[in-house]
């Protein structure tokens, strides 16, 4: 009978560490995983010498006191190549997976993986922002990448990198000045965005909890009295679609005077 109450107040992660601290094979490959994953981030600490250390009087050599896992063929120590090794394939493998991770969530919705990070998280304020912030760079980083390799092939860019500007230079004077109307706007439209999403994940019940208030959260909460006071949910709802409209139009003037500005013709 306590069996549920109990696993709940734990929550998903307290009872998954459970579970997975009750075996000791599980733990032992945890520990181990971690060992080598210390071990390769300080392998400058670690190594006995440099990884590219070559010494053709001390090739192949077995096992020493000198070299604890013997020389290659060119005499370079074979310990502090392994701990670099590790340093270099993690270093790969991590990139590759968190690449594939954010090739997911951009084929996800923003709303549904909002939701999704929410049911892990818990409801709250602090995890709704958290939910919504870990959705809305996506669009503006990948605008932001879009232009940049846009503009870079344009032909004011290579004069200037033709007569010697350095990319520090390029970025400051041309990139990012035609590229900030469109970011803008977009970063204008993702707030308008984030604002709808709170209340829709709010409307429900994924967001805010009481008694904090929310637009979403008062919509939700006005279903039942509609037809009895419909005020209740016409308000905040008005105050959604008003808010929303005007960071529009404020998105959408802010990028034609930027692209006005510049001189870039961009929008």
């Amino acid at each position: 009978m306590t069996a549920g109450p109990r696993r709940a107040s734990r929550g998903l992660w307290g009872e998954t560490w459970r579970r997975y601290m009750r075996n000791p094979v599980r733990v032992a490959g945890a520990g181990a995983s971690l060992l080598i994953l210390v071990s390769s981030l300080l392998a400058p600490l670690l190594a006995p010498m440099r990884y590219d250390l070559a010494n053709i009087a001390e090739a192949l050599q077995r096992p020493s006191v000198g070299h604890w896992l013997g020389t290659d063929a060119i005499g370079r120590d074979v310990l502090s190549r392994l701990l670099y090794g590790g340093r270099t394939s993690l270093e790969v493998a991590l990139t590759v997976v968190a690449l594939a991770v954010v090739e997911i969530t951009t084929a996800l919705p923003a709303l549904l993986l909002a939701m999704l990070l929410i049911s892990v998280l818990g409801s709250g304020l602090a995890n709704l922002i958290i939910a919504l912030a870990a959705v809305a760079w996506i669009e503006p980083c990948r605008l932001m990448r879009a232009q940049t390799l846009a503009l870079r092939d344009r032909e004011f860019v290579e004069a200037s990198w033709g007569l010697g500007a350095t990319s520090a230079h390029l970025v400051w004077r041309h990139i990012l000045p035609n590229a900030l109307g469109p970011l803008t706007a977009v970063v204008t439209l993702g707030i308008a965005r984030t604002i709808f999403a709170e209340a829709s994940l709010s409307f429900l019940g994924l967001g805010i909890n009481d008694p904090l208030p929310s637009w979403g959260k008062m919509v939700s909460e006005s279903v039942a009295y509609l037809q009895v006071y419909p005020v209740l949910g016409i308000a905040p709802a008005v105050m959604i679609a008003f808010t929303v409209l005007t960071l529009t139009g404020v998105g959408d003037g802010l990028r034609d005077a930027l692209a006005s500005s510049t001189g870039s013709g961009l929008g």
